[in-house]
């Protein structure tokens, strides 16, 4: 890989994997304590929560995909978003970030990472350590000029973001509202 967009990418992907698995190594080698509390609720008593915060995530996500398909003008039919919509973009998902750190704080320090349960358990966790990564890789890339990153690298960045939400989304929130099961 050579030229301008080398050095963001590398450093992007650098980024990732330097928090993904400083994520996996703390859920692996800590003391997972079941009394963790989130917002006054323990064990079971906060699935309910996570999940509704989860679906908060999800629906900002879905929002944010719809956002950044209108700014690149992918929508049919309407064209390209006008410039206030991008500051909407970051709003929204900072919102969506910002949703996910009780759920994480409860399950990395209630649980941490486990890969030895099922193999629901195993894609939840590996993807929870995954997520924040993802997001550091979109706000380097976001600070990058564009000049000197491809064109696909941003779209790529969010759509994995994205999907990484709706990987934790199912193998959580969903699985909760459809009675500890996934469909």
């Amino acid at each position: 890989m050579a030229g301008p967009a080398a050095r963001p990418l590398a450093l992007a992907g650098l980024a990732a994997a330097i928090v993904a698995v400083g994520l996996y190594v703390f859920g692996t080698q800590h003391t997972p304590d079941y009394t963790t509390s989130l917002f006054g609720q323990t064990g079971p008593d906060t699935f309910d929560l996570k999940s509704w915060l989860a679906t908060g995530v999800l629906a900002f996500a879905a929002v944010q995909l719809g956002l950044a398909l209108w700014m690149y003008g992918r929508l049919p039919g309407i064209g390209v978003a006008p410039p206030p919509v991008g500051p909407v973009h970051r709003a929204v998902g900072a919102i969506a970030i910002l949703l996910t750190i009780p759920i994480a704080y409860h399950c990395a320090f209630a649980y941490g990472v486990k890969t030895d349960v099922d193999t629901r358990v195993a894609v939840h966790s590996i993807a929870g350590c995954f997520i924040y990564g993802a997001f550091v890789t979109k706000i380097i890339l976001v600070q990058t000029p564009r000049w000197r990153l491809p064109g696909w690298a941003l779209p790529v960045a969010g759509g994995t973001l994205i999907v990484v939400i709706a990987v934790l989304w199912y193998t959580s929130a969903l699985w909760y509202f459809n009675d500890f099961k996934l469909p």
